[in-house]
């Protein structure tokens, strides 16, 4: 006789980290790593788009200072449909740079979060995205 009371199988939830600074980006894999997360690291903002719109990752955290292609730039292409079809993944900016209000506002609404990378620890991110529904 099956079990009816079996859960769906595990399966942990998939991040894209668009981060150019090869520390940082160790940083945010051990730990998220550790957390149960299965974590890509991209440290280039074209290929990071590339990934992305893939639509296999559940959150991208996305670095605003990155070669070839800025994450502002990274964001507005994944949150336009015509260029990003089917959007699903929570987007986070991350940053270490200070925004004019009206600048870091207009990122907040395309954005499902904003992180200063220097007020938070890869711990506190971890309980910060477990907290992403």
């Amino acid at each position: 006789m099956p079990d009816n009371n079996q859960s769906a199988p595990f399966r942990p939830r998939k991040v894209l980290c668009i981060e150019d600074e090869h520390f940082i980006g160790e940083l945010y894999q051990r730990a998220l790593s550790k957390a149960g997360y299965d974590i890509t690291l991209e440290l280039d903002g074209l290929k990071g788009l590339e990934l992305a719109q893939s639509g296999k990752y559940d959150i991208i955290l996305l670095d605003l200072m990155l070669p070839t292609m800025t994450g502002i730039e990274v964001l507005r292409r994944l949150k336009d449909p015509k260029q990003t079809p089917g959007m699903h993944s929570k987007i986070i900016i991350t940053t270490n740079l200070e925004q004019r209000e009206a600048v870091r506002d207009d990122i907040e609404q395309q954005a499902d979060g904003y992180i200063i990378k220097a007020e938070i620890t890869p711990h506190e991110l971890v309980t910060f995205l477990n907290n992403i529904s």
